[in-house]
């Protein structure tokens, strides 16, 4: 029979069997062991690259909306800065 999905139920995966919070922990850790954690050293040179980026995305948009407010005064002669 279809599901309205159009799936075939027959099709569908089953279900996953409950397990117990030991066993669940059990296999959290295992799991854990298996990871590969990076580096000191790898993990200081993304982070300064992160900072990098940002502070040129702070440059960017800063630059960029200056641009627009200046182009904005040209055009119409209304200042869009700090209110008199």
């Amino acid at each position: 029979m279809k599901s309205p999905t159009g799936t075939s139920e027959a099709n569908a995966p089953a279900p996953k069997k409950r397990v117990g919070p030991l066993t669940f922990i059990r296999e959290v850790r295992a799991e854990a062991r298996k990871v590969t954690w990076t580096s000191r050293k790898e993990t200081i040179a993304a982070s300064i690259m992160v900072a990098i980026m940002v502070v040129m995305a702070a440059i960017f948009f800063y630059a960029t909306d200056s641009l627009v407010k200046l182009l904005v005064w040209l055009v119409t002669g209304i200042s869009t800065g700090t209110p008199n």
